[in-house]
């Protein structure tokens, strides 16, 4: 029966490996949930890359007519027929525009949108599929689908319009203009569309660089605390939360400045999940386990009435590294060794509800997880979180 299911999966994820979009963007999407999903069923979708050949210039230049009305040669001064990164949805070019602006051109694969209705529905057969394993053969929890699919559609659809990208982007420049250390690249409206985003040009160094050896500590430690506090920032503050925390989404100038790169996939929190998170991180520096219980429920991670202490304790797993008043090594902190603790309590306990908006924030928290142990960064963490917590106070 394991094995049946499994095959199952495999033959509609398989089916993906042919498209160049939005269902391979969806199973990429899917693959986050470790928390969900165990590690056969992850290894099944971890067969869809996370990037793509790129796509002739040909089609992308009658893309980009058919969404601006001409031709690149007569839209640029320059325009690179060969694009410098290429994933499941779009593709980017490098370009100068005719007052000499140093850009780059996010172009849509022909076609992508067209196809969202039957990704859609492969995804809700891949969601089915790890329904009946997750009951029938690991005799977990059911695993209810629907706020999942909810807010992976949601995100989707507004990945593939490049009109709310650009209001992403104008609103991360709202919400860190009193951040000079922040950069965000502005947008070109003249030559961009639903399908074609032209965005300022920001050069400097990918965090894969900064990670590299013979790179002083003290930049890499710059690096990981303003990563750290502008993460923090934006669930506690904002509750606007850059879901993508993949290492070419981030760029390090060299004032040193942070800038943040590709706004398709933003996830904005309803006020009174954003309160509920501000409220759960005061209450875990705090220990005040009545506190976190109270949030627990307007998160909507368990029911009314349900014990809470397994969750506290999952709390206390996650969040070790800031607990604690003293300097810390991120290497203390075994991922993989709490990753089997939390799982471990998470089926023994089978209470723990998967709202919608959890999605997008565990992908993000992973992100910042893998990033501090990389740049290892030894400080008081603790009191850079109870920063982050008091500056929305204040």
């Amino acid at each position: 029966l394991f094995d049946l299911h499994l095959k199952n999966a495999l033959r509609i994820v398989e089916s993906s490996r042919e498209l160049r979009g939005a269902f391979m963007k969806l199973v990429q999407m899917l693959s986050m949930r470790d928390d969900l999903l165990p590690l056969d069923v992850l290894n099944v979708l971890s067969v869809v890359q996370s990037s793509v050949p790129p796509m002739e210039y040909a089609l992308i230049r009658e893309q980009i007519k058919k969404e601006l009305g001409k031709y690149p040669e007569q839209l640029f001064k320059h325009f690179e027929q060969e694009a410098f990164a290429a994933a499941s949805l779009g593709q980017v070019h490098r370009a100068t525009l005719k007052n000499g602006d140093d850009v780059v051109v996010k172009v849509q694969y022909p076609g992508v949108g067209e196809t969202v209705v039957q990704d859609l529905k492969n995804l809700k057969a891949l969601l089915q599929a790890f329904t009946l394993l997750t009951r029938d053969v690991l005799r977990q929890k059911k695993f209810d689908s629907s706020e999942i699919y909810q807010e992976m559609e949601e995100r989707l659809r507004e990945e593939l319009d490049y009109v709310h990208e650009a209001n992403n982007l104008a609103l991360f420049q709202r919400l860190f203009a009193d951040d000079d250390e922040v950069l965000i690249p502005r947008v070109y409206p003249d030559v961009s569309s639903r399908r074609v985003l032209t965005m300022e040009y920001l050069d400097g160094y990918r965090l894969q660089d900064i990670l590299a050896p013979g790179v002083e500590q003290t930049l890499k430690d710059w690096v990981s605390i303003k990563y750290f506090c502008i993460t923090w920032r934006q669930i506690l503050e904002f509750g606007v939360l850059h879901t993508d925390p993949h290492p070419g989404n981030y760029l390090v100038t060299y004032h040193p400045k942070l800038a943040m790169l590709d706004f398709g996939s933003v996830r904005v929190f309803p006020e009174e999940i954003r309160k509920g998170y501000l409220t759960l991180a005061k209450a875990i520096l705090e220990r005040d386990e009545r506190t976190m219980a109270r949030c627990f429920g307007i998160l909507g991670y368990i029911d009314p009435g349900v014990d809470p202490t397994p969750l506290v304790k999952i709390m206390y797993l996650i969040f070790e590294p800031v607990l604690e008043d003293r300097n810390y090594d991120p290497h203390e902190f075994d991922s993989a060794k709490k990753t089997l603790e939390i799982t471990t309590i998470g089926i023994e306990n089978r209470i723990f509800n998967a709202p919608g908006h959890r999605l997008f924030l565990v992908r993000a928290l992973w992100g910042l997880d893998s990033y501090t142990h990389q740049f290892r960064t030894i400080t008081n963490w603790h009191r850079i979180f109870r920063g982050c917590v008091d500056r929305v106070k204040r």
